[in-house]
Order: C-alpha cells, then structure tokens, then sequence
C-alpha cells in the first residue's frame, strides 16, 4: 500500500489567504522529502472552505520545488473549461513534471460554481459536458491526422498542418499515451466509478464513507470493469481519510477536535452533504440518526485519529474490511499551528507506513469478477 494526500483544501475562509497559500505548496515540499508517493488539489470558484481555481498552476508550482511525489490534478471541473485550452495545458504540465502529472477530471458538484459559469446543473448538463470534454481531449493528445469536432457544447476543427512554415497542431503529453486520469466517486454504487472501471480510469473514493459504503464503490468499478472486459486493480484503488496521528491517543484526539478538522465538519463538510441530502454516506446502518454524526462520533468512528500504533491498527482494518486498496490519502489542512500538521505527517510517514509494509492489494478477486 502506497500512502499520499488529498487536498480540497480545506480551511476557514479569510485569515491568511496568501501565507495559506504558500503553506499547501510547503505540505506538499514536505510530504516530498518524507516519501508520500502522491497528492491531489482540488478545484473550486465559489467555495471559501476550498478556494484553489487552478489546480494545474498550483501542481506546477509544487513540481519545481520537489523530486519524486506524483501531483494529480484533484479535479479539473471539466464542464467549466474549453478542452482545447484543457488538452494544451495539461499536456505541457506533463513535461513540466517529467511524467509525475495525475490527471483527474470531474463534473462539479458546487451550485454556485454552476450558476457562475451558468451550467444547468439540474438537468445533469454538467456531466454532458466533462463526457463531451475527455472524449475531445483525449482525441487532441492521440489522434495525428486533423478532425472536427462538432459536439453539444464544443465546436471546432484541428487546423490542416502547414509544414512548409510550419505551423500545425503538436502539443502532446509526456506520458504516452496521456497521464494517468482519474475520477472520484461520492455516492454509493457511484456512477463515475463505474466510469472509471468501463474506461480503466484511476477510482477514488471521498474520504466521507465507512468501510461498509466503501465497499459499494469497488463494487462499482467491477460493474463497469465487466462491461468492457477490463480486470480492475485493488492497486489502482485510492480512498481518501482524514489522519491526524498524534504522540498519544489523547494529544491526537484533542487536536482533531479542538482544530480545523472538528471545524471543517461542524461548519462546512456536515451542511455540504446535508444540503445536498447525502448525510447517509457517513453511516454504517439505519439505526443512526443524523443528530447522531457530531464531530466526536466521526472522530471515532471514521476518522483514523490516535497515536502511531492505534493509527496503524484503524488504518489496518480499513483495509481488511474493503478487501484493500492501493494507497490511501491523508485529507490536508491548513492546520493552526502548522509545525503541529507537520509533525503529524512526520509520525504517519515514520511510524506508521513501515508498519504496514506487509499491505499488498489481492487481484484475485478482480480477475474473478471480470470473467
């Protein structure tokens, strides 16, 4: 198992809106040196709990100051771009990173961010469009000879080269054929992973669902996996968590509570999901009331949060009650004091992952499903 972070991010809107900034790229630096394998940034216009609008120049930023970490874009709201500008900028990023580029796509979920752009939402035109976006980006990075494309929402024509001069179409990534891409699933029995497994796309699961709902997510991917004949892998699998390992239980406990993440669920996650009516994702059964899922019962129940051995233990059993996965993504905060979020990346990376050097994903049962 490969261990890396996701970051939506997530902090309170105003404070130190540049100094937080720099302090996302200063996370990733230090993950870098203490051997994360991966990151993801996400993107939004309209939310001030999670306020990065270009998650390809914060991975180019990131790319210049470390050496080995993958960045994934986490995710281009595709429905909100122009796939031509997309497939140019993604393909030069590529190179940028000599091939550590992730390229995660999806559809939005923000009202706001809709209504900005001015993309009917509710009758699903902003999954038309990100389906209509990878299909024309991903004829942009293949496909040599000149084409027109003449979609919904999109309309244009690849120029017919002019090699006396010459001047033609010849921006493609670094990675051949493209970078990983990715889509990230929310909901039980999530469509978009059942996308990921029908294309052999990266399946990423929020870090909102207990094992038990997780479980529908791989589900999904084998659904889609079967229908195009492809054999997911466990190892392509990533499912995002909150982790905050402490010295101790207690010290542990008291910062999750006590800091940005009780914060971030009691004054943003919680009415998020409420909102949206999908406060079930946090529940393991129907026994559970909504007034139930305080940040305490979260903190214990699906939140990995304790010392280094408790830490490995909750992380050990996520494993073995979804039938494993391929890495985990610690969810990233701007967390007040800083040194404090760092050293609790300290004690994950030296303390935790080597005691779970024995988690290898079993295709076994990928390979079954599939036939």
């Amino acid at each position: 198992m490969k261990y890396g972070m996701f970051s939506m991010p997530l902090r309170p809107p105003g404070g130190d809106v540049t100094g937080n900034y720099h302090r996302d790229i200063q996370t990733y630096i230090h993950a870098d040196k203490l051997g994360y394998s991966e990151g993801w940034m996400g993107e939004h216009y309209t939310i001030p709990w999670e306020p990065i609008p270009a998650t390809d120049l914060f991975a180019a930023t990131v790319f210049a100051q470390t050496e080995q970490i993958r960045v994934g874009t986490g995710v281009v709201l595709l429905p909100m771009h122009d796939p031509r500008l997309v497939a140019l900028r993604i393909a030069y990023l590529d190179h940028l990173s000599k091939g550590r580029l992730n390229f995660g796509i999806g559809a939005g979920g923000a009202p706001t961010d809709f209504h900005f752009f001015d993309i009917n939402y509710q009758e699903g035109e902003h999954r038309e469009r990100m389906r209509e976006a990878i299909g024309a980006i991903k004829r942009l990075w293949t496909e040599e000879d000149p084409f027109e494309h003449n979609g919904k929402f999109w309309q244009f024509k690849v120029p017919e080269p002019m090699p006396k001069i010459p001047l033609y179409h010849h921006i493609r990534p670094y990675q051949d054929p493209h970078p990983p891409i990715a889509v990230a699933g929310l909901h039980k029995y999530s469509e978009s992973l059942e996308t990921a497994g029908r294309e052999g796309w990266i399946p990423m699961s929020v870090n909102y669902l207990p094992a038990a709902n997780l479980n529908t997510h791989w589900d999904a991917v084998l659904k889609g996996a079967k229908e195009t004949g492809r054999t997911p892998s466990r190892k392509d699998w990533r499912v995002a968590r909150e982790i905050y390992v402490g010295k101790t239980d207690a010290e542990a406990r008291e910062h999750a509570l006590s800091g940005g993440m009780a914060r971030a669920y009691n004054d943003y996650m919680y009415n998020v999901l409420k909102s949206l009516g999908v406060v079930d994702l946090y529940k393991e059964n129907e026994d559970i009331k909504d007034e139930d899922l305080t940040a305490e019962y979260i903190c214990d129940n699906i939140w990995i949060v304790g010392s280094p051995d408790t830490v490995t233990e909750k992380l050990r059993k996520l494993y073995d009650d979804t039938g494993g996965f391929g890495t985990v993504l610690q969810v990233q905060y701007v967390y007040e004091p800083f040194d404090a979020w760092l050293s609790n990346m300290d004690l994950f990376a030296k303390e935790v992952m080597p005691n779970l050097a024995d988690l290898v994903p079993d295709d076994a049962e990928s390979a079954a499903a599939a036939q």
